[in-house]
């Protein structure tokens, strides 16, 4: 896929991971603010939780969001948005955004990017109706990376990126954050979405 050169007149969200709204996910937005309006689509409705642990994260998104919620919020925020989107999602973000391609209008949600969001794997029937491109993490627990990324692949519309990461690298609360990996996927994304 090509480099992206979109309007100032589109509008930019981050679709964070289990931990929501936190200072490291302002960060990320403010590393990528390249004169663009960002705003983050979070589970908690914006509240930082202030999670000690992934595994804390973890329980207490499954047991008070969950993945079709999280879907759900996701959706509610994209379709009462005005403007032309391009989306940047993580994880459990990246889940719930691919859960949905599907409905997305291309001519409103011009580019999503996915980051190592495993749950794909359970949605391999969606058919995206716009450009994805799915950054993959070198290694997963319980699936092969190898065989989601062929599948991946082979769908209309989605490119893979295949990283030397693991899944939490873009992220400074995750035990598997990577200053290098954020550094460059920073980067890659500011060449991706010059306006």
């Amino acid at each position: 896929m090509n480099r992206l050169h979109y309007a100032k007149d589109i509008k930019y969200f981050i679709i964070s991971d289990i931990f929501g709204k936190t200072v490291a996910i302002d960060k990320l937005a403010d590393d990528l603010d390249l004169d663009i309006d960002i705003d983050i689509i979070d589970p908690y409705a914006g509240k930082d939780m202030q999670f000690h642990s992934e595994e804390q994260a973890y329980r207490f998104f499954m047991s008070n969001v969950g993945l079709d919620c999280y879907c759900d919020i996701v959706k509610h925020r994209l379709d009462t948005t005005q403007m032309q989107l391009v989306l940047i999602a993580f994880s459990v973000g990246a889940s719930s955004a691919w859960k949905i391609s599907e409905t997305f209008a291309p001519e409103k949600v011009k580019h999503l990017f996915c980051f190592y969001g495993s749950q794909v794997r359970h949605s391999l029937t969606i058919e995206p109706v716009v450009p994805i491109e799915y950054i993959m993490p070198c290694q997963e627990n319980g699936f092969s990376v190898a065989e989601l990324s062929s599948r991946l692949s082979e769908k209309q519309n989605v490119l893979v990126h295949e990283t030397s990461y693991l899944h939490g690298f873009m992220n400074a609360f995750s035990r598997n954050y990577n200053s290098m990996g954020y550094t460059q996927y920073v980067n890659w994304l500011c060449e991706q979405i010059i306006a």
